[in-house]
């Protein structure tokens, strides 16, 4: 315990877990405490230590965060000092050192952390830290502003993944409304960290990354739209000019909140640079009475030696916070019928889907009362008995027969204003006021869950159809943006409170439905954060199903999804959002390391096509436990033309990687590619999967047609990931899985 009469220390804080630290493992996440993950992070990954200085006045500040510490660096030795800005003759009389909180009343001249006011009047808060509670793995600040009437607790924790988590919750110790306007979070960034990655991205492009020297100012990547959509930067990461998935040191920081957020990079003259995010807040969005509190959205970061040790440290927490999910091979029936369902065919279609061995059958969008297209019936969520005459019981009964299990299509935070639910309670769709509707998007509007009326019709609606019908899955859709939001029940900005109704409806019905799995949907990706990856089994990174487009897509959204849990479907060629003419073998090699699924109407198939599906779904099955479990890898390559991904075991002992030719390549045939992620000594088999019609390009002059993907090859990992292989020539939309299995 510390209180403000006691000297400056420095705290120590080390990777939960990490026993040669003399930790105990602790949980990774601020909504379960009664678990305790310890098994998902590579062994090779290096521990994480943070340590937390303790000024004479103000909050803590972050003085070091990188690689662990020697075990005798502890109390009462001081980086303070060693760090301490000179004080020089301009500006104020203070050196510039942020804090947790980064406040005016500290010297801080950046962007303000921290924006609340009284009776519109703003305050500068000065806070002084009153306790301090640590472990070896986290500590909880509180401090206080008496004068402001203000308390503020952070908690601040390294995960067993080493994932770095803070929080802060704001009190309101006075007796006057209190508006809140800002509470934002950051991570002090070392000087040499001076390139940032960002991401931005639209609807059938999400998460495309974007470059920039981190100068001297402030990038901010903000949405506004009620999800964190395809422009908040998802991940914002500094490091040194030129890392990449295995070099250069990453310093990553990511806002875990599914409603409006911001990630921003901040550098000032007369300071170190800043990565952090928080929730973007309304007007009149958060107004605390005496005593009341709010509580800022997780900001995580993540620090490494490369992107795919940052990966590894998301996957890690995740797989270790939601290990209830099961993977299965899913058939999804969109692309195959759109809203043109009927039993007949529909049962067709689950029994070719049974057939090649597919896992879960999805009805998407167009069961429900009066769903024939786009512009009607969200809400009302019951079966439309003219297209399903005799309910959906029966085909559930055929699909789980058939050995899947079944899943279907809502969206159940809109309103369609042709529908019966809105000609029932108009007063149940968000508006900016009682004389007009918001601009529509997508012909649809936005419910008030911060109605409770509202929220429980939804909740049991929800829940009537899973039970009678026997749902085993749901996709989870968000398909607009929730603009002009203001709650027509509390008459505030509603954005705040129906994010929070999202996570308590999702909470509610996996506490009612334990064996229910969620996929999260958003017009594809545009809902992916931690917040809601916990809570939800799976996402669809994007609606765009084209496999070239989608290497990209995936590759960024693996940056903080496992793998396993970004749906990935073998879909139509030629593509529906493209037009791109794709071979099947190229769009099941891009979804192979992914979740495999099926979206196209397969009884349309030739007997060929169905027996190279078959064989793609079987091989798939082979290395699930793999794919399920495996460290996600990417491979640093100068040519700009291809993308190589991998899944490596636990142990090493076998990987699959796969190798996408996006466009022509300045190296005719393609130069070496390596495949990080191997045991250096140990001796792998290398073959690949699905080439048949590689052969075909041999020219008829060669007379040494010997090569390894024709006939394989046993190769040192120290050479296949050091030095490389050459792969065959690849054309312009294709890719190939090498598999790698180790022999001695």
């Amino acid at each position: 315990m510390f209180n403000a009469s006691s000297p400056k220390a420095d705290i120590v804080l080390r990777q939960a877990g990490n026993l040669a630290d003399g930790c105990t493992p602790t949980p990774t996440s601020s909504s379960d405490t009664s678990h305790t993950p310890t098994t998902h992070t590579p062994a090779s990954l290096a521990p994480t230590s943070l340590v937390l200085s303790i000024p004479d006045e103000g909050l803590p500040r972050i003085t070091y965060w990188g690689s662990s510490l020697p075990s005798s660096f502890n109390t009462p030795l001081h980086l303070t000092s060693s760090q301490l800005p000179q004080l020089l003759g301009a500006g104020l009389d203070i050196s510039e050192f942020p804090s947790l909180l980064p406040t005016q009343a500290e010297g801080w001249t950046g962007t303000p952390a921290l924006l609340c006011s009284r009776s519109g009047v703003a305050l500068f808060a000065n806070f002084t830290t009153t306790e301090i509670e640590h472990t070896p793995s986290r500590a909880t600040i509180v401090a206080t502003d008496d004068v402001a009437q203000l308390s503020l607790r952070i908690h601040v924790e390294i995960t067993t993944s080493g994932l770095v988590v803070q929080q802060a919750t704001l009190r309101n110790t006075g007796s006057t409304p209190l508006d809140v306007q800002r509470l934002n979070l950051a991570f002090p960034i070392p000087s040499h960290a001076r390139e940032l990655l960002t991401f931005t991205g639209h609807h059938l492009r999400e998460r495309a990354a974007q470059r920039q020297p981190f100068h001297q100012g402030r990038v901010a990547q903000e949405s506004w739209v009620g999800r964190p959509d395809f422009s908040s930067g998802f991940l914002f990461t500094a490091g040194t000019p030129g890392f990449d998935a295995e070099s250069g040191e990453c310093f990553s920081v990511h806002t875990a909140w599914s409603g409006n957020v911001t990630h921003f990079a901040e550098r000032t003259p007369y300071s170190l640079g800043l990565l952090g995010g928080g929730e973007l807040l309304y007007p009149g969005e958060i107004v605390l009475g005496p005593n009341e509190e709010y509580g800022s959205p997780r900001v995580v970061g993540a620090w490494a030696h490369g992107l795919n040790d940052v990966s590894a440290r998301f996957h890690s927490h995740l797989r270790d916070t939601n290990s209830r999910t099961r993977e299965r091979i899913t058939f999804n029936s969109w692309e195959a019928v759109y809203f043109d369902q009927n039993p007949a065919q529909m049962h067709k279609l689950a029994q070719t889907a049974a057939e090649l061995g597919i896992e879960r059958f999805v009805i998407d969008d167009g069961w429900f009362r009066g769903r024939r297209d786009d512009t009607r019936a969200l809400g009302d969520w019951a079966v439309d008995r003219d297209v399903w005459p005799a309910g959906l019981e029966p085909f559930s009964k055929h699909v789980h027969e058939l050995g899947m299990e079944l899943g279907i299509w809502f969206e159940p935070e809109m309103i369609s204003l042709n529908s019966d639910l809105a000609r029932a309670h108009p007063e149940w769709i968000i508006a900016p006021n009682s004389e007009r509707l918001p601009v529509a998007g997508r012909h649809e509007y936005v419910l008030d869950l911060s109605n409770p009326a509202t929220y429980e019709h939804i909740l049991q609606s929800i829940a009537a159809v899973v039970r009678d019908a026997n749902i085993d899955y749901i996709k989870w859709d968000h398909n607009r943006f929730v603009t002009e939001a203001v709650s027509p029940f509390t008459g505030r900005p509603a954005v705040h409170t129906q994010t929070q109704a999202l996570y308590r409806l999702l909470r509610q019905l996996r506490a009612e439905f334990p064996n229910l799995q969620i996929e999260s949907c958003s017009s594809g990706g545009g809902r992916i954060d931690l917040a809601i990856l916990e809570l939800v089994d799976r996402v669809w990174a994007s609606d765009c199903t084209d496999p070239i487009e989608r290497s990209e897509i995936q590759r960024h959204t693996a940056l903080i999804v496992p793998p396993e849990r970004i749906g990935a479907h073998i879909a139509n060629s030629p593509s529906h959002q493209t037009g791109r003419t794709l071979s099947l073998a190229t769009r099941a090699a891009v979804a192979f390391a992914y979740g495999l699924g099926f979206e196209l109407d397969i009884t349309q198939l030739d007997t060929a096509t169905l027996a190279e599906a078959k064989q793609w779904v079987e091989r798939y099955k082979v290395w699930r436990e793999v794919l399920a479990q495996g460290r996600a890898v990417h491979t640093d390559i100068v040519d700009p033309a291809q993308r190589v991904s991998g899944r490596v075991a636990v142990d090493q002992s076998r990987a699959v990687y796969c190798v996408v030719q996006r466009q022509t390549s300045p190296d005719y045939p393609s130069g070496l590619i390596r495949f990080p992620g191997l045991k250096s000594e140990a001796v792998y088999r290398v073959e690949a999967l699905g080439a048949k019609d590689l052969t075909s390009r041999i020219a008829a002059t060669d007379n040494y047609a010997h090569y390894w993907w024709i006939d394989g090859a046993q190769l040192p990992g120290n050479v296949l990931s050091e030095w490389g292989l050459r792969p065959p020539h690849l054309l312009p939309g294709e890719a190939l899985l090498i598999a790698l299995e180790q022999v001695g």
